[in-house]
């Protein structure tokens, strides 16, 4: 979609007053709280109940659009109503309760504003009516593009008599619901009504919009500027230069995802190159545009969807952490996915304390060092300090310690940050663990004397008060309750630098996990491991946690084990949890190794997995389903079994009973909440 300007409008952009559209100079970093069909995961109810995970780290939280829509279940995208806010995702009641919760904790609620099309209730063209604050509010089919549907809608409206809008569609259509035509003065009021009532009412802090390629960007200009609204992103599924186009029209009143950058990401995964990085066709590499641009590396448009009809998946399947290094090092404002926050809540939480203790904003500059193949290094420029971030064989690439010290660090990233922040950096983010931490305190200084200095009782730590270390002491927190740990960087009998970690260390219960494999469908290089062989057998090399390999050695141990659950047959191995950073990763091969699978990383949970005929490069790829929890074992069998707490599949334990569905662990038995 593309409309140039008129010189009228051009001097109009110039003089008038309009929204901000993304702030200039902001730290901030969100986290699309939602995922496809992650109905459970983002109910406003638990993703309430995560504000104090979230608080210090994501300043935004996009979420489902919230108003009911067109069918029982749904993710939004096909609206029916605005002002009536109970979907498939909670009632009203809870929407309001989480907004005003994250706003307590300094987190902003952007909402999906879906405004391309529209649902019916009554055939074609019977649009629901509305009533909010004493006005009512209804599209009709004028409302409606003259050519919807392909010219399905003009038919329909012509057995019904009645009459289109006179207006073409202005951009890409959608298929089996009305396209709104926003030159409408009816559209118009209706939306600025639902947008004012977003922000004023339901207490919103700015929009996502969903398919902006649907209508002119003029029109995302007019929306924001009667809303006010000082963030607003839209979904441009563009190549770079219709983006920039894009912004230009709305008048800067909004910013934009940045898809280059995530394809530039997903090109360097899957081609083992890290050099492609560096690329000079985002938004983000562009001074100008830095500001609006909001960079991710996956959503739910692109993730995996399982078996979902007439879509493509384009995920990132490997080096997801790398990915998130890369996107939470760099300018603009990055957007964490969900199931990603899931996977590595630790890591990214740490990467994102790192991003704004250094200040990295979004209209930071940064510089190449590295982009070779094996491995790619940027330098960028915070309002603080630098943040040297490293993606690949980091090994590679180690700036000079004189300059930069490493404070965090992982499989194909790390981050180095300047000495000249001198400052106290704490690895283990605030929160809620299970069982006992050890944490590690660094010194980021460029003075080879300096010391640290802590405390764990919440008060100030000086140079007389507290435990005084050398950098890369270890702390040990033990379960019990609440600890904050306070440290300081101690430089000639003088502390500054202080950081601050709040910590909640619950008991855990170690549990078993059983680990179900069958590669029957696996096809003939899997003939030695069908379960109709005569002596069937399978390698599992796994590593992780407090788990290795009996054998010692690649291709690992030979599982013979084999066990029926609901008329199949599997290879079955058992692992014991033993604590709450404990976890196992696999693969599974024949014979000497070859052929081998694709990895199945950190596992928590009993796990059914199935071989795939398919590959994944060289390797097999696989289809896992995690069921929970089997054999809870008790550290002290009478006193555990007594424990009337309630726990996860994961071993955590909840402060009270829990209300959302699924599986839990209560009194040492797995049981089902529906």
């Amino acid at each position: 979609m593309k409309r140039l300007l008129s010189s009228a409008f051009a001097l109009g952009l110039s003089l008038a007053a309009m929204a901000q559209g993304w702030p200039a100079n902001y730290g901030g970093v969100m986290l699309q709280g939602f995922s496809w069909d992650s109905f459970e995961d983002s109910q406003w109810t638990v993703l309430e109940k995560k504000a104090d995970d979230f608080a210090g780290c994501f300043d935004l939280v996009w979420v489902p659009q919230s108003a009911r829509a067109s069918n029982a279940t749904s993710m939004g995208y096909d609206p029916l109503y605005y002002f009536n806010q109970n979907s498939s995702f909670g009632t009203e009641s809870e929407l309001r309760s989480m907004i005003q919760t994250f706003k307590a904790k300094g987190i902003g609620t952007i909402a999906d504003v879906v405004i391309n099309h529209h649902g019916t209730n009554n055939g074609w063209f019977g649009f629901p009516a509305e009533t909010y604050k004493g006005v009512t509010y209804q599209h009709q089919a004028s409302d409606v593009v003259r050519n919807d549907d392909g010219g399905k809608a003009a038919t329909e409206a012509a057995r019904l008599g009645v009459q289109l809008s006179p207006n073409a569609d202005e951009g890409e259509g959608w298929d089996g619901m009305r396209d709104l035509d926003h030159n409408s003065p009816n559209v118009q009021k209706i939306i600025k009504a639902y947008e004012k009532f977003l922000l004023e009412d339901l207490g919103y802090t700015g929009f996502r919009y969903d398919m902006v390629k649907g209508f002119y960007a003029s029109h995302i200009a007019d929306y924001n500027k009667a809303a006010n609204v000082s963030f607003s992103v839209g979904e441009n599924w563009s190549s770079n230069g219709d983006i920039m186009n894009w912004i230009n029209y709305t008048e800067k009143t909004s910013a934009a995802f940045d898809f280059q950058f995530r394809y530039n990401v997903r090109d360097a995964i899957n081609n083992n190159n890290w050099g492609l990085l560096k690329s000079d066709n985002n938004l983000n590499h562009d001074p100008a545009y830095r500001q609006y641009a909001v960079t991710f590396v996956e959503n739910h448009d692109m993730q995996d969807r399982g078996t979902t009809n007439n879509y493509t998946p384009d995920p990132i399947r490997k080096d997801t952490l790398a990915a998130n290094a890369y996107l939470l090092a760099m300018p603009g404002t990055p957007c964490v996915f969900l199931p990603h926050y899931k996977a590595y809540e630790k890591e990214i939480r740490n990467m994102i304390l790192v991003r704004k203790m250094v200040g990295v904003t979004n209209m930071s500059n940064y510089t190449w060092f590295r982009t070779g193949t094996a491995n790619a290094a940027v330098r960028v420029s915070g309002t603080k300090g630098d943040l040297m971030a490293c993606m690949g064989n980091t090994a590679n690439y180690v700036p000079s310690s004189s300059t930069y010290t490493k404070v965090i660090s992982g499989y194909h990233y790390a981050y180095y940050v300047s000495n000249s922040l001198n400052t106290a950096w704490v690895d283990l983010p605030g929160g809620t663990y299970d069982g006992a931490q050890t944490v590690t305190l660094t010194a980021i200084s460029g003075n080879s004397n300096a010391k640290l200095v802590y405390t764990t009782d919440g008060s100030t730590p000086t140079a007389t008060n507290g435990t005084v270390v050398s950098s890369g002491a270890k702390v040990n927190l033990a379960a019990g309750g609440a600890t904050v740990l306070k440290v300081g960087l101690l430089v000639d009998g003088v502390v500054k630098g202080i950081a601050s970690r709040t910590y909640n260390i619950v008991d855990f219960q170690k549990y078993d996990i059983k680990i179900y494999v069958n590669a029957d469908e696996a096809g003939s290089a899997w003939a030695s491991a069908s379960t109709a062989a005569a002596h069937p057998s399978i390698n599992f090399w796994f590593w992780g946690g407090n788990h290795a390999t009996a054998k010692g050695s690649w291709p690992g141990d030979a599982v013979t084990t084999v066990e029926t659950v609901k008329g199949k047959k599997w290879f079955v191995k058992t692992f014991t949890i033993e604590n709450s950073s404990d976890n196992v990763s696999f693969v599974f091969s024949v014979g000497t190794g070859t052929p081998q699978t694709v990895n199945l990383n950190k596992v928590t949970e009993t796990t059914f997995v199935t071989i795939s005929s398919q590959k994944d490069g060289a390797n097999y790829k696989l289809n896992a389903v995690t069921t929970g929890i089997e054999n809870i074992q008790a550290e002290a069998s009478e006193p555990a079994l007594r424990d009337n707490h309630y726990y996860t599949l994961s071993g955590q334990r909840l402060t009270e009973k829990p209300t959302q569905r699924g599986i839990y662990i209560h009194q040492g038995r797995k049981i089902i909440i529906k």
